[in-house]
């Protein structure tokens, strides 16, 4: 071999290892900062108990956008502004009623919850025999008149063999959303469903449920864990269970609500766009804690510690605080649509949407070549136990990017303990991790600014 290419190569090697170190200790710098000075636990604070829960097109949703709008402006960004979107307008009424009786047993109340979207029952009490339904494949094999006027339950579990939890969220995560459809169809009058956790206790958990053009609307409602065991046990011992439902739900006309955004122009490439995000509204049942107050407030957090850090990016990195992903995401279908008609170009967007738990790495949806360069970063995330970098899912919100070729990340957190609080009224402030949710906004900073620097 010459010398010149034993040369060659010595500065690369070098160079490489020169690039590594700077970068391992800018990673230092962003872990110190969030962890001894962050902001982010304090913003969630203020979401959760100053503004509430979120529901869209609700009052406190319109406080959470001024919210998001003042904590944006605070950080003394290029550009903040509100995008204006037409949202779906749900309320959930205050009588959410549903007993049960067997021969057995008079009268057992239920904890329940109406699940999102559902119509109410028009001041009646909704009565009728319990149907458990455990699948699909078990509904469909019934006669419709063994259907006729019941109320469907699906005692459909979360699968504990799953070791990612939303793996056994999206195994069950159906009957919730298309149950109503299904049941409807074969002249059930109302469904029930079992919460969809992992974890027993009395906490109802909600969620969005869909209606179908030309399929009767019926009432959909969940019941917590205990009570859904309570309820397998009465139709084991008795047979026959009779249900009563009682909800004052009301759908309203589309309205308006608003998109919070906010940017640091970049340097050298200012027309290519860099997005982190996650959703703004939240269930009515809590506070929206984890979902999502917590990506709501990491997001804010990486264009603080940019700002605070005088990093100037050469990509234009921008926050947006979504509205809308809970019931129809209308959100991140209207900001994807907007970028399209504006010509804007959108390189990567990166989303938190799966809770404050310790981070544990990133997914990627992206091309081969895309996946490849993210996973040659996995060795920077290492030390801070961030050993997930692989191909796989990103996020609602910014899922209607995806058309536009744009490569899109989601922050991975340690799932376990997700599904306890998700749509339930457990998901207050208080069950966030101040540390965990820091070490969150780490992350994502870390990856943004790799992003931002190499490009993808």
């Amino acid at each position: 071999m010459r010398k010149g290419q034993w040369f060659i190569i010595i500065t690369c090697v070098l160079t490489g290892s020169i690039r590594a170190n700077s970068d391992s200790l800018h990673f230092r710098r962003i872990f110190d900062e969030v962890l001894t000075n962050g902001r982010c636990y304090e913003d969630l604070r203020q979401l959760c108990k100053d503004v509430g829960h979120r529901l869209t097109a609700s009052p406190a949703s319109y406080k959470a956008i001024a919210w998001g709008k003042l904590t944006l402006e605070s950080l003394h960004l290029d550009k903040v502004w509100l995008q204006e979107i037409t949202v779906p307008h749900w309320e959930r009424g205050t009588i959410e009623r549903l007993d049960f009786s067997s021969k057995s047993t008079p009268l057992m109340l239920s904890k329940c919850t109406a699940l999102g979207g559902s119509v109410g029952t028009d001041g009646q009490v909704i009565e009728g025999e319990i149907l458990a339904i455990n699948d699909w494949e078990e509904l469909k094999k019934l006669d419709d008149k063994a259907v006729k006027g019941k109320i469907i339950y699906y005692s459909k579990v979360m699968n504990p063999y799953f070791i990612s939890t939303f793996h056994a969220y999206g195994d069950c995560g159906s009957y919730r959303m298309n149950g109503a459809i299904e049941a409807a169809k074969k002249g059930a009058k109302a469904i029930v469903i079992r919460s969809l956790t992992l974890k027993e206790d009395s906490n109802p958990h909600t969620g969005m449920m869909r209606y179908e053009e030309g399929v009767p609307k019926i009432p959909g409602m969940a019941i917590s864990v205990k009570d859904a065991m309570q309820l397998n046990e009465l139709l084991k011992k008795d047979g026959k269970v009779t249900a009563r439902m009682k909800l004052d739900c009301q759908i309203f006309p589309d309205t308006i609500s608003y998109n919070v955004i906010g940017e640091i122009r970049g340097s050298e490439f200012p027309d290519e766009i860099i997005v982190v995000g996650g959703h703004l509204d939240s269930w009515d049942i809590g506070e929206g804690a984890h979902d999502d107050g917590a990506g709501i407030v990491q997001s804010i957090e990486v264009l603080r510690l940019m700002k605070l850090m005088n990093y100037t990016p050469k990509r234009t990195i921008r926050c947006v605080l979504y509205m809308n992903e809970e019931n129809g995401n209308k959100g991140g279908i209207s900001y994807a649509k907007l970028a399209k008609e504006a010509g804007e170009k959108h390189v990567f967007a990166l989303e938190s949407d799966a809770g404050g738990f310790s981070p544990r790495g990133f997914g990627i949806d992206g091309t081969d070549e895309q996946v490849t360069k993210l996973v040659g970063f996995k060795k920077l995330f290492e030390p801070y136990y961030v050993h997930l970098v692989q191909k796989g899912w990103g996020g609602v919100d910014i899922g209607p990017l995806k058309e536009q070729g744009v490569c899109l990340s989601g922050l991975i957190p340690d799932s376990q303990r997700y599904f306890d609080f998700h749509h339930a009224q457990s998901d207050v402030f208080e069950n966030v991790h101040k540390r965990e949710l820091e070490l969150g906004a780490g992350a994502m900073a870390a990856l943004i600014y790799l992003v931002d620097k190499y490009g993808i």
